[in-house]
């Protein structure tokens, strides 16, 4: 018996196959995609980047700058991503009121430690930097909304690897593995389960230098009505103004930041049966 089809998809929603996708919508992404991970390109520079004609990509950015998608700086002839995908992508947070609802505890934080806050997700198993609030010191961490970055290295990626049952934790591990970015990085298995229950045992978690040297981040989970682990604060900045010994500080307020995120979403802070699902 064929199973009904969802409302919203068509017939064809299983089959990726070429026939069944939009050729000059997937260019216009991958052009797109490309904007985003630079500082801006020209038309040639955009074209050798995707391996396209600078005829068709010119076709496409007139395509997108006429929804304020991309943008031109006309004095360097370079493109940009614009205020409209901004627009678009705004959309994606308004789908949980979560960075809504943490922008008022991030700043509190933010002023409480000093440091910068963030808030990030889990998301194709690598952490997606959703927003943050910056300190006024010179030297400071910058996540811009968007960044990615791997989970076993991050304060918010283990923050929510503490909580998660184990066979999703091994599933993010079979598909991204362990690399090593510091000599402080976590690249084994045992190590880092250990690190992870430590992380469930005070209630946060700690980058020590893990993916970039001279930062320290501190982070703690934000749950949902069922206690499971949907999204993470922290704080990060330069190890010197975050030395091991403020862990236990910095750690309790970044965990009450959190809780209270919790508490404003509907959150349950703290269920039993999370910690022992966990890996």
């Amino acid at each position: 018996m064929s199973q009904p089809r969802l409302r919203g998809r068509p017939r064809a929603f299983h089959d990726k196959t070429e026939q069944n996708t939009v050729r000059a919508l997937d260019r216009a992404m991958g052009l797109l995609t490309a904007l985003s991970e630079t500082k801006g390109l020209t038309l040639s520079g955009l074209a050798a980047l995707t391996d396209q004609s600078p005829a068709t990509v010119y076709r496409v950015l007139i395509t997108l700058q006429g929804h304020d998608i991309v943008e031109l700086e006309d004095e360097a002839q370079r493109w940009h991503v614009g205020p409209g995908a901004f627009r678009i992508g705004s959309g994606f947070l308004r789908r949980t009121n979560v960075a809504e609802r943490s922008r008022g505890a991030m700043q509190a934080l933010m002023r409480a430690t000093g440091e910068t806050a963030n808030l990030g997700v889990e998301d194709r198993d690598e952490v997606l930097f959703l927003t943050q609030v910056e300190t006024h010191e010179a030297i400071r961490a910058f996540f811009p909304p968007g960044t990615r970055g791997p989970m076993h290295t991050s304060g918010i990626g283990k923050a929510l690897l503490a909580h998660l049952p184990p066979a999703r934790v091994a599933a993010i591990l079979k598909s991204k593995g362990l690399p090593g970015f510091t000599p402080l990085s976590i690249t084994d298995e045992a190590a880092l389960g250990e690190d992870l229950a430590r992380t469930r045992a005070r209630g946060y978690a700690i980058d020590d230098q893990e993916r970039a040297e001279g930062m320290r981040c501190i982070a703690a989970p934000i749950f949902n009505a069922h206690g499971e682990p949907v999204a993470g604060l922290s704080v990060s900045g330069p190890a010197f103004r975050i030395p091991l010994e403020a862990a236990a500080r910095i750690g309790t307020e970044v965990r009450a930041a959190a809780d209270r995120v919790t508490a404003a979403i509907g959150g349950t802070v703290g269920l039993p049966e999370a910690g022992e699902k966990s890996a």
